[in-house]
């Protein structure tokens, strides 16, 4: 077996991990995985992405339910804490700050944490304010991080008004020139983001990376 195939083989057990929400194997894999030379990206793309994917179709089609699903997502990010580091050590110099939070209402946090993760590793520090955030901390991590750019996320039809009380909140402080403003989420699309003011939209996480940097004018 060649040392490829051994990658590929590490990579379909972490796949099977993440998809049965088994955390400790998902680490265990994700840790032999770089052991036998695999890099992080293709670790995340080919392996914990997929994964995910998997797991969101399952559950789209009702053959799992939101316990399986938040345990699987549990299991990858049990895995992610390796790939993390693994990738900011890969990155370039650090290019800005970046504030990531999920509005008001929303718990969801799959997508901002695959996010999180892809603007590390492009040289981002990253200041997650979690999920169900008021757009009064929005404001306040603004003032105290002085931001580059700030990344909205909404994940249900229902709290995608959250959204424009946010981005509302930060015009109201006086805070919106000189970032760069992101919006994103499942029922979110270009024109939602273009009505209500954003700067951009990003349907995924490799997305939010290349429109944030291009916005900001760095390669």
């Amino acid at each position: 077996m060649t040392g490829t195939d051994v990658v590929d083989e590490v990579l379909d057990s972490l796949y099977d991990a993440i998809v049965a929400g088994d955390g400790d194997a998902a680490v265990a894999h994700t840790s032999a995985a770089f052991e036998c030379g695999a890099a992080p990206l293709h670790v995340l793309f080919d392996s914990m992405i997929p994964a995910l994917e998997e797991v969101g179709s399952r559950f789209e089609s009702n053959q799992i339910f939101l316990p399986e699903m938040l345990v699987a997502a549990r299991a990858m990010q049990a895995g992610m804490e390796l790939v993390r580091p693994r990738l900011a050590a890969e990155s370039a110099a650090r290019i800005g700050t970046f504030v990531m939070g999920t509005v008001a209402g929303d718990i969801h946090d799959i997508g901002k944490n695959l996010c999180n993760v892809m603007l590390e590793g492009a040289g981002f520090d990253v200041i997650d304010l979690g999920v169900n955030v008021p757009a009064a901390d929005f404001v306040a991590a603004i003032a105290e991080h002085r931001p580059d750019a700030v990344g909205i996320s909404a994940f249900l039809t229902t709290t995608m008004p959250e959204l424009v009380t946010t981005i509302d909140a930060i015009v109201t402080a006086g805070q919106r020139d000189g970032i760069v403003l992101l919006v994103g989420g499942a029922p979110v699309d270009q024109a939602y983001a273009d009505r209500i003011g954003a700067d951009g939209y990003a349907p995924n996480a490799v997305s939010a990376v290349r429109t944030v940097k291009a916005l900001m004018g760095v390669a």
